[in-house]
């Protein structure tokens, strides 16, 4: 025997359904096997014992005793098929019925000794229990079903350990008779042979008889049924990352059925504005669990292309990385959260930024520009760390997109000027809701967090997390104004040119979720924004699975600290400084430069001229304050008529050159090429002045062209060819520029 087992090994290679299954082992989703069957792998402890006990009563009392072949039950059907002259009871035991399953061959004597053998092999290299598994695994109820974790969930609609005693007579006796005995064709007949089974049970006592008579009047409901799959878009994406035929998954499975129920509701109600897709990934912070994930409302909608899962889409991000380019200039210094930005008309070499209201706001907070998701602030403090400092961080964050788009990426990055992931962004604000460590995104229990990176530092993450959980901000959805409903998340909105895409990611202590909404094919929308689209739906998810959450808010690390400054720039004040307020610093890393708001100048004894310190007059002037205003900011209120407090004109009689802040071309702009379609065409000259200056001079190709007011905008006729273009202000201070006129 052991050398024919050598001679003809048999090892079994059962193909199963490739299963998904949820954080608490439902299954959430599944496919076909190898060979088209839906044979669902179970093990032993996933079966009632139920089952099992009615199993092995039925076909084969002494699987336990026997070594693969029962001699006496051979013989009783030997001896009976005999006398009546035909077969009318079988011999196989569980063993042998296994072979058969592993390896079907036509009934014949012959192959009869080939099961036996086979039998035989099977119980040297597996025990009883495990045999009985693979019989659990195999067995046939009818048409590609196989396995009584298949047959449980495709006709009962249960898992096989959730069974009673009438459904578990059920799935012992249909593989008998798989064809005669159809689920769901003729359950009558079914219920019949139930009771005639219950009836054995019950005289060889092998269940409670109170079980035995309610399994006689249990009603039999059972039909084909469609395996729900409640991760269609995850489990086709892990189908065909990861070959085993069970994974498990961290999903929550009534999570997830909440969350696509609610992005389904939703949508539905947003279709009158030509809004029909939406994608929602929900991240346990604490371990980086992917707990729910909706690709899409409708995983079977053709007409919207449903299948697209959105969460691994490549679109423009809008305003959503805004705040770590914050977040990065609180880390390297430049920037706290009161720190004064400037939110006029501004130029970046050839990129001139506009804001998504199409408005300008002067002088605000850093606190403010982020709250309100204002864009020129946003590039001027890209501007200060510098873009390759971004894109490294990105990279940290796991943006693998990003290093595709390396080469072309500029200072509208700040803005979405690139491609991002809702599952790159989900994993981007939940590092925030750590401390600023990022770890990747786990969609199964295979997945480990091997490895963290810094993106940002907690005190850093904490600044960004208290500016973006203050309600009073416009990206407040107008349903949530004053409402007692508005869950406590920090979050922040995004909206792509042109309106195509809405997204809102938000995060508390215990979970981070993101929204996208729009429409897959690209078509855009009126109604398409982050704050009016996607806000809603994300308070709704906060509001359903986490309200008031008990895990409170995070907490201020210790090396944040607090300090005052001075109102007017958010600077270190200095004793001019008379309005004070508090803002956070990281100390030994936000720079301590100090408050120059107002500087003090020599004016004449009637104000009316200034003096430098070459041609201050031995006597007849005075020092006073004045505010020390940025030249852009000079630019926008002059335009805007906003009244300010300028300084005199300087002295017309000094001949000395003041060097600091000259005058900047902001129009036309550096090293562009105008195409002048005929002589009349005129390009606009403008700058931005000093606060003290009155006018400035133009000089085309270094000849005098025109003097002007500081505010005036002036039009020139330009030649063709490179044109250098000179601006001097009446302090001798000058700025050139070049451009070619075609």
């Amino acid at each position: 025997m052991l050398l024919l087992h050598f001679i003809f090994p048999f090892q079994p290679k059962i193909p199963y359904s490739q299963v998904i299954l949820s954080d608490q082992g439902d299954v959430i989703d599944a496919f076909l096997s190898k060979d088209d069957k839906w044979r669902m792998r179970v093990e032993l402890n996933e079966v009632s014992e139920t089952l099992q006990k009615a199993i092995v009563h039925k076909e084969d009392k002494y699987f336990y005793y026997h070594l693969g072949i029962n001699p006496f039950a051979i013989s009783r059907a030997f001896i009976k098929n005999i006398l009546t002259g035909h077969t009318t009871s079988g011999a196989s035991t569980i063993t042998m019925q296994v072979a058969r399953l592993l390896d079907p061959k036509p009934r014949t004597y012959v192959n009869k000794l080939v099961e036996a053998f086979r039998a035989l092999q099977l119980e040297l290299q597996f025990s009883k229990d495990e045999i009985l598994e693979l019989y659990l695994n195999l067995v046939p109820y009818g048409g590609n079903i196989e396995g009584v974790k298949a047959a449980s969930m495709l006709y009962l609609g249960k898992q096989p350990d959730q069974l009673s005693l009438s459904q578990a007579t059920v799935l012992s006796i249909i593989p008998n008779r798989p064809t005669s005995l159809a689920l769901g064709k003729d359950n009558t007949a079914i219920v019949r042979a139930r009771n005639k089974w219950l009836k054995i049970f019950q005289q060889d006592d092998l269940f409670e008889n109170t079980l035995i008579e309610d399994a006689y009047t249990e009603p039999l409901i059972a039909y084909r049924r469609s395996l729900k799959r409640i991760i269609p878009h995850l489990g086709t994406r892990l189908r065909y990352q990861i070959h085993t035929d069970r994974i498990l998954t961290h999903i929550d499975t009534e999570l997830q059925q909440r969350a696509s129920h609610l992005t389904a509701q939703y949508i539905s109600r947003q279709q009158q504005y030509g809004i029909y897709n939406a994608s929602v990934i929900i991240v346990e912070n604490a371990t980086r669990n992917v707990v729910a994930y909706v690709g899409s409302p409708d995983f079977y909608s053709d007409r919207h292309s449903g299948q697209v899962d959105g969460i691994q889409a490549v679109r423009s991000p809008g305003s959503t990385l805004k705040p770590l380019v914050y977040g990065l200039a609180f880390d390297m210094g430049v920037l706290t959260p009161n720190r004064i930005m400037l939110d006029v008309p501004s130029v970046f070499g050839t990129y001139i930024p506009q804001n998504f209201d199409e408005k300008f706001h002067g002088k605000l907070t850093v606190t403010d520009a982020l709250a309100k998701s204002l864009n020129i602030p946003a590039v001027q403090a890209l501007d200060k760390i510098g873009v390759n400092n971004l894109i490294a961080s990105l990279k940290r964050a796991g943006f693998n997109n990003i290093a595709k788009q390396e080469y072309k990426l500029g200072l509208s990055l700040a803005l979405g000027g690139c491609g991002v992931s809702l599952e790159e962004l989900a994993g981007l604000y939940c590092s925030m809701a750590n401390k600023g460590l990022y770890a990747p995104l786990r969609y199964t229990q295979l997945d480990t967090v091997s490895s963290t990176a810094s993106v940002l530092s907690d005190a850093a993450s904490y600044m960004i997390s208290d500016i973006l959980q203050e309600p009073d901000r416009p990206d407040l959805p107008n349903a949530y104004l004053n409402s007692v409903n508005l869950p406590k998340v920090a979050w922040k909105t995004g909206t792509s040119y042109g309106r195509k895409d809405a997204w809102s990611i938000g995060f508390n202590k215990k979970y981070t979720i993101g929204v996208w909404v729009g429409n897959f094919d690209g078509t855009g929308s009126r109604e398409l924004t982050g704050a009016h689209v996607a806000t809603p739906l994300l308070f709704r998810l906060f509001n359903t699975i986490d309200y008031n959450s008990e895990k409170g808010w995070f907490q201020m690390p210790d090396n944040l600290e607090e300090r005052l400054v001075c109102s007017e720039t958010g600077r270190v004040p200095e004793r001019t400084c008379q309005h004070l307020i508090n803002d956070f610093y990281i100390p030994q890393v936000s720079d301590n430069i100090k408050c120059t708001h107002q500087r003090y100048v020599f004016v004449s004894d009637d104000s009316s001229i200034s003096y430098c310190s070459q041609c201050l007059p031995s006597a007849g002037y005075k020092k006073l304050l004045y505010p020390n205003i940025n030249p852009a900011l000079v630019t926008y209120f002059e335009e805007k008529d906003i009244p300010y407090k300028r300084i005199p004109m300087h002295n017309p009689a000094c001949k000395a050159i003041v060097k600091d802040n000259p005058p900047k071309i902001t129009s036309p702009l550096e090293n562009r090429e105008y195409l002048i379609g005929d002589e009349a065409t005129e390009l606009l000259l403008s700058c931005q002045a000093a606060n003290d200056v009155d006018w400035v001079y133009w000089y085309i190709n270094d000849q005098f062209y025109k003097k002007s007011p500081s505010e005036e905008n002036v039009f020139f006729n330009p030649p063709k060819g490179k044109v250098k273009i000179s601006c001097s202000d009446d302090k001798g201070r000058n700025h050139n520029i070049f451009i070619t006129v075609l």
